[in-house]
């Protein structure tokens, strides 16, 4: 006799089997009176058990559950005129009661798209960087676009292990904007080879043939020279990143235009180049104070240096701007906040990372091979940094 118990009045001993039903066995309970089959679960419990304990409903589990193939499944959530509109809606009930989602790796080997695209930037520290991730972002969602962050922290090497691991991820195409110590560009060649789209910005470089956005260095550098000079200003040291990065050259251009133009003679006392390590400031600033010809203004190509130099000159006693007036590049939110508020010239950083974003999907979406160099106009905003009484 099986060990049944019967579900009205749980006694076991008065139970016996009483034929098939539904490939089923049957069973009597002799004291109840009462038939029954045991409860065996449905392949649709199980599906529905299994997401609780699995990651991710599969493909398979739905047409399990169902009773379908896989492939009628697939259809049917595609919504193939060859399915019934009955199998459509228990496709889709069921599925929307499992949660499942399609598998993004899986489509992906299907369309040869992951619709999502590599960004890499030196860093997140001020929101110079995270601004232009912003207009990334902005134009890749429009487009159904997913966007993967990395930092370089300012280290080639990183720079280097960042692209490959977005390369490993599938991405349709790389957005780079270079760390200030990129001296080699091997790692981004290979990947031209391959056929994947890379759009560099802002820090761009000459020797790769990718499309490029540019902000206006030269131009930039140019009025905020001249607006130093038309303050009254007539020796103007200028503060530079690495010789090797291409918005040192390009201001660095500028400002010797302009020193030109109002005949003034280039000093080369009175051009620095760092790294934008606070130390490496401070450095050049004492170099400059200690001259036996006092400097009167510093032009930094990065707000974050010129904060650094305003607040270092208020610390040994300096006013700013009546004895020495300071410039940045950029238009970051501390210059700003800093006291006195800095003269600066605003590159329009959410521009950039929009029109970044805009030709790099071109190049994805509507296949453009061809090469772009564009440059994001920018505006000079004087304050109160350079106004001497």
């Amino acid at each position: 006799m099986p060990r049944v118990s019967c579900p009205k009045c749980n006694k076991v001993e008065t139970i016996q089997k009483s034929g098939i039903v539904r490939n089923k066995q049957r069973f009597y309970c002799k004291d109840c009176n009462y038939n029954f089959t045991i409860h065996h679960e449905s392949n649709k419990q199980k599906a529905r058990s299994k997401t609780s304990t699995s990651l991710q409903t599969s493909l398979q589990d739905i047409a399990k559950a169902i009773g379908i193939s896989v492939s009628t499944v697939s259809r049917a959530l595609h919504n193939h005129p060859d399915i019934s509109v009955k199998t459509k809606n228990a496709v889709q009930k069921l599925a929307n009661e499992l949660s499942y989602q399609p598998n993004a790796l899986a489509q992906s080997l299907v369309t040869k798209s992951t619709h999502t695209l590599g960004v890499i930037i030196p860093n997140l520290e001020t929101t110079f960087f995270s601004s232009m991730l912003s207009g990334i972002q902005h134009v890749a969602a429009k487009a159904g676009y997913r966007v993967v962050i990395c930092q370089s922290d300012e280290s080639h090497r990183t720079e280097v292990a960042n692209v490959q691991a977005l390369m490993n991820n599938m991405i349709d195409g790389l957005l780079l904007c270079h760390t200030l110590k990129t001296d080699t560009y091997d790692h981004i060649k290979i990947q031209m080879k391959r056929g994947i789209p890379i759009v560099q910005f802002y820090r761009v470089n000459n020797e790769v043939a990718t499309s490029r956005v540019f902000c206006e260095d030269e131009n930039g550098a140019e009025l905020i020279t001249q607006h130093l000079i038309d303050k009254g200003c007539k020796r103007i040291a200028l503060l530079l990143g690495p010789k090797e990065i291409n918005i040192s050259q390009k201001r660095k251009k500028g400002y010797l235009k302009i020193l030109a133009k109002n005949k003034m003679v280039e000093d080369p006392e009175l051009i620095a180049h760092v790294d934008f390590s606070q130390a490496e400031v401070v450095k050049a600033v004492d170099k400059w104070l200690a001259l036996s010809k006092p400097i009167d203004a510093i032009f930094s190509i990065s707000d974050k240096s010129a904060v650094q130099v305003i607040q270092y000159l208020k610390k040994k006693k300096i006013s700013v701007p009546n004895t020495i007036s300071v410039a940045g590049f950029g238009n970051e939110y501390t210059g700003e906040i800093i006291e006195p508020q800095l003269t600066t010239f605003d590159v329009k950083t959410v521009n950039i990372g929009e029109e970044a974003a805009k030709i790099l999907l071109d190049k994805i979406i509507n296949q453009d091979t061809s090469v772009k160099d564009i440059t994001v106009k920018g505006k000079l905003i004087v304050r109160s940094s350079s106004m001497k009484k």
